[in-house]
């Protein structure tokens, strides 16, 4: 008399069969998320899907199956870039006073404009094609805005609080570093130039 097999031999192989998938699925799509970084780090606005799949070394097949989400991919690469974005954005302010912190912001927000430059020039190129990319630059604007007015409390009048807002913007610094051409340390210099003139 022969005895069934049992399931539980069974159900562990094809638990790791997906479980394998599953992380080799996690691992392509990291990849392709790693790969578009470099490659719109670059100054590569639109990068192809045949780019993403040769730097991020996977089948052309596998970009297309996760280009289906752009949305997916663009929240992913948004995240990798606020982590890195953070972590200058939460450093205590040095200066005591309320002036000396907005110059502090000159210098903070020259680093991450820098830094999330050329990611906010491809979201922009693509940001018809996706509602994520609209609400993810309203909420950098927003989260912006929020910093400043805890700076300045009530110390300026509301003209000079919108100019503010607007020379410490990314449009500001992108103007200053594509359209003028100046060196980073220069835009860096012109925006604490114009701001101590604003606030005395």
């Amino acid at each position: 008399m022969t005895s069934r097999p049992k399931l539980s031999l069974v159900e562990p192989d094809a638990g790791a069969s997906s479980d394998g998938r599953r992380r080799r699925g996690e691992d392509n799509r990291a990849r392709i998320v790693a790969a578009m970084l470099e490659i719109v780090q670059s100054g590569e606005v639109a990068p192809s899907a045949e780019q993403v799949a040769v730097r991020a070394d996977v089948g052309l097949r596998t970009v297309f199956r996760h280009f289906s989400d752009m949305d997916g991919l663009y929240r992913e690469m948004s995240e990798v870039i606020e982590a890195e974005v953070r972590a200058i954005a939460d450093q205590p302010f040095k200066a005591p006073d309320w002036r000396g912190r907005v110059l502090e912001l000159v210098e903070r927000r020259s680093m991450v404009f820098e830094k999330i430059g050329p990611f906010r020039r491809a979201s922009d190129t693509f940001r018809h094609r996706s509602r994520f990319l609209g609400d993810d630059a309203s909420r950098l604007v927003k989260a912006l805005r929020e910093i400043l007015e805890r700076v300045v409390g009530t110390q300026v009048d509301p003209p000079t609080l919108e100019a503010l807002d607007l020379m410490l913007s990314f449009e500001a610094w992108s103007r200053l570093r594509r359209e003028q051409g100046l060196a980073p340390e220069r835009a860096q210099g012109v925006l604490a130039a114009a701001v101590r003139r604003l606030i005395g």
